[in-house]
């Protein structure tokens, strides 16, 4: 059966740069402005800081993520750079296309109510809910060649969690010149971000990042990523154990 999904509220109005509240509710302090990187293709290499064998890149021109699929007809997401005065180097704080806000949303699907359902196609992640209504959140997924589907079960959750890139991973990025830490812990500049939601015995998580400008792209290695707002809210709402259905 083919899902069908109406929205049900209003378009969320899009944030004002610089501003720190969030309608999924903010709950972490601050954070600091985030420094602009050429290449979205490979989100884990950004926002390391000065971890050990860590390659920064010192451009200063901006790319949008790519996308897989086309978006509906929506306003594009805005960008606002500031410069720094102390290093001289461009500082994004960006804004999101309200489509990707969370908000409730008809559902007439199959799965039972406390179901995550996840649409690779339009990157959204669903929490479905009782009375024909699930809660829509906006998501990252999948770059082309790390797309995937399947139905498992969380198996385990984690508020900031550490980083082990896989050997897979380090060889990869290693053959292109970008060289990754065999850990990271968990932080403002982890790409994990707030909190991670582990995927059955899978490598993949659900968790937050650093880069929440990328939200609504196809740009990880297999991951769904949320805002970190977004995925404080979803940890908070489900169990271990809780169905997760990748479409």
């Amino acid at each position: 059966m083919k899902t069908v999904l109406f929205p049900v509220l209003g378009t969320v109005a899009v944030f004002a740069a610089g501003v720190t509240p969030s309608t999924a509710g903010d709950r972490y302090a601050d954070r600091p402005p985030v420094m602009v990187s050429p290449d979205l293709s490979a989100p884990w290499v950004l926002q390391l800081g000065h971890a050990p064998g860590i390659v920064r890149q010192n451009h200063q021109v901006v790319q949008q993520p790519r996308l897989r699929y086309a978006q509906p007809a929506q306003p594009d997401r805005v960008h606002t750079a500031a410069v720094q005065p102390q290093s001289k180097r461009m500082v994004m704080r960006p804004q999101i296309n309200p489509i990707y806000l969370p908000q409730e949303v008809a559902y007439d699907g199959p799965q039972k109510p406390g179901t995550i359902v996840i649409d690779t196609t339009q990157n959204f992640l669903f929490l479905i809910e009782k009375n024909g209504k699930a809660r829509r959140y906006g998501v990252g997924t999948g770059k082309p060649g790390f797309e995937w589907s399947g139905t498992h079960k969380i198996t385990n959750k984690r508020e900031w969690p550490d980083w082990r890139p896989p050997a897979e991973m380090i060889k990869r990025e290693a053959a292109k010149g970008r060289y990754l830490p065999t850990y990271l812990a968990g932080g403002m500049e982890n790409p994990l971000g707030a909190r991670a939601l582990y995927i059955g015995t899978t490598e993949y998580r659900i968790h937050g990042t650093n880069q929440p400008w990328t939200i609504g792209g196809a740009v990880s290695s297999g991951c769904i990523r949320m805002r970190n707002e977004d995925v404080v809210d979803l940890y908070e709402r489900v169990n271990v154990g809780t169905t997760v259905e990748v479409i």
